[in-house]
């Protein structure tokens, strides 16, 4: 399953989450005034095994309708062994609005589309055989200060080897999953700030759908991650990020948690303008 396979290296991207306060600083709850665009690069990496070296380069480009709505796109090319089998990874187009706006009390709706990989070696372009869809629905919201931010989230998800094949009744595989987390940032100064983030990304199906007999039972993934922000002004940040994730596989032959060899390790430049 690509989608999970390719967890540990995009995972250092899953927490900066570009949507809700108005300064692009890694805040969680960051979303762009009205007219407003924003640009987050990320180059990623994980230490895992010695004879394996993996990255990824992803960009995320958004722009503010209105104070309370924003649209954006993602993308992400990676390699998963020292440029032998790198791939145009996802293109994920995005959309949030801002239904609670009270003081420092926020609360975003979120939606988005995805497709996963694109294009890449030995992959043809959108190749029938090993593309993914993804639509992804959910809310994020909390509560954010001049000090400090902390933002929890709920997403509900729902993949398929067919884009509107909602019961993978043909047999194509599919599945469901459910993603909470907590986010949070601390102010230390007008230049410095650090975050952290846990995450939990829970399977919810039994079976993989489109693969007879493949149990996944209680399948699911912890991530954790902490980084440090420096603002090089009120529109532009750079950060440094590690982390780190537990997997469950679920069914009989991965009935315990167990904790990932190596960690991510990555760094950020976000701007506002």
């Amino acid at each position: 399953m690509k989608k999970i396979a390719l967890t540990s290296l995009l995972a250092v991207f899953a927490v900066s989450g570009a949507y809700a306060a108005n300064v692009i600083d890694g805040n969680p709850l960051y979303m762009p005034k009205a007219g407003h665009a924003y640009s987050v690069t990320t180059l990623g990496s994980h230490s895992g095994s010695e004879d394996i070296k993996t990255w990824g380069l992803n960009e995320e480009f958004g722009y503010g309708i209105t104070d309370k709505l924003a649209v954006g796109v993602s993308t992400t090319v990676y390699d998963l062994r020292s440029f032998d089998q790198w791939a145009w990874g996802d293109m994920t187009f995005g959309a949030a609005f801002r239904a609670l706006n009270n003081g420092a009390w926020k609360l975003d709706v979120l939606g988005s589309y995805a497709v996963e990989p694109v294009w890449g070696n030995h992959i043809s372009f959108l190749d029938k055989d090993f593309t993914e869809y993804t639509w992804t629905v959910g809310v994020r919201g909390g509560y954010t200060t001049s000090n400090f931010t902390i933002a929890g989230k709920a997403l509900f998800e729902y993949w398929n080897t067919k884009s509107f094949n909602w019961n993978a009744d043909k047999g194509e595989q599919g599945m469901h999953s459910l993603v909470l987390g907590l986010d949070a940032q601390y102010v230390i100064n007008n230049q410095f700030n650090v975050v952290a983030g846990v995450e939990y990304t829970g399977i919810m199906d039994d079976e993989y759908r489109g693969v007879p007999g493949w149990e996944i039972k209680n399948a699911g993934t912890w991530h954790g991650e902490f980084g440090v922000n420096y603002n090089i002004d009120a529109t532009k940040f750079v950060g440094a990020y590690i982390s780190g994730d537990m997997h469950h596989h679920g069914g009989t032959k991965g009935d315990e948690w167990k904790a990932e060899k190596g960690f991510g390790f990555g760094a950020k430049f976000g701007i506002d303008f």
